[in-house]
């Protein structure tokens, strides 16, 4: 790990894995300004997903560098000890506050744009109408999850039918050496 050679504010602008020359962000080594630049290309989501960072989610909003609030519902009703219940009426109304806190810090004065995802109770409109800049349909990790899924049950499922199959020729020939 090395710190950043770019000051801001004579604090240290962070810490950068050194590894830099082999990752897919400085393309794989052939950005050689990747070092001097990175910075300008990076986007900070912060996430906020407990109690406290909603207390907190106005003044994250306005730190300096920090491009986007992202809103974690279900980790958020979890720390609320409503486990897989974002729709509980404690968590909509934390939602809320965080939402207030965060919109309150404007993007075009140095402040946060608003993240979240969409769920089955909170549709993508629901959330733009509310002032939300980004919305997430969907994670890749879900999707990629739910498609293994689905094509592994699809595998078994031909295994079954294979075995039905078999099973009526076994039976098929059993029939025929017996009526013979």
């Amino acid at each position: 790990m090395a710190t950043s050679q770019n000051q801001k504010n004579g604090q240290s602008a962070g810490v950068r894995g050194s590894a830099h020359t082999v990752v897919r962000a400085s393309g794989y080594g052939i950005d050689e300004g990747y070092l001097s630049n990175y910075e300008n290309q990076l986007l900070i989501m912060c996430q906020v997903e407990s109690e406290e960072g909603v207390k907190h989610a106005e003044d994250i909003a306005t730190v300096d560098g920090v491009d986007c609030i992202q809103m974690g519902p279900l980790d958020l009703s979890a720390s609320m000890g409503y486990l897989w219940d974002p729709a509980n009426k404690k968590v909509r109304k934390m939602m809320e506050a965080a939402e207030k806190a965060a919109l309150g810090s404007d993007p075009k004065e140095g402040g946060a744009y608003l993240a979240g995802f969409a769920m089955p109770h909170d549709g993508p409109r629901d959330l733009g109408t509310r002032g939300y800049h980004m919305v997430s349909g969907a994670v890749d990790v879900g999707l990629f999850r739910g498609a293994a899924v689905e094509d592994v049950k699809r595998f078994k499922m031909s295994l079954m039918d294979g075995l039905d199959d078999e099973q009526e020729d076994e039976k098929d020939a059993d029939e025929k050496y017996w009526s013979e």
